[in-house]
């Protein structure tokens, strides 16, 4: 019985919890760098290159999930 101060390790995630995961990791990034396209400070900018490899990552991630989540 592990004890109340050790934290208990969580199961492995299914593969569809994983892509969820996945999206929502790159959902993040991919608002990050929008966020960042209009910067005021020039340094913080992204330029389209980034914002079209963050939305690239994103439908990649989507259609992982749609994958994981068909029934089989």
């Amino acid at each position: 019985m592990p004890s109340p101060n050790t934290p208990s390790v969580p199961p492995p995630l299914t593969p569809q919890e994983r892509a969820v995961q996945d999206v929502l990791t790159c959902f993040d990034a991919y608002a990050r760098v929008r966020a960042a396209r209009d910067s005021v400070l020039s340094s913080s900018r992204a330029g389209p290159w980034e914002e079209e490899r963050a939305f690239d990552d994103l439908q990649r991630a989507v259609a992982r999930l749609r994958t994981a989540s068909r029934p089989r």
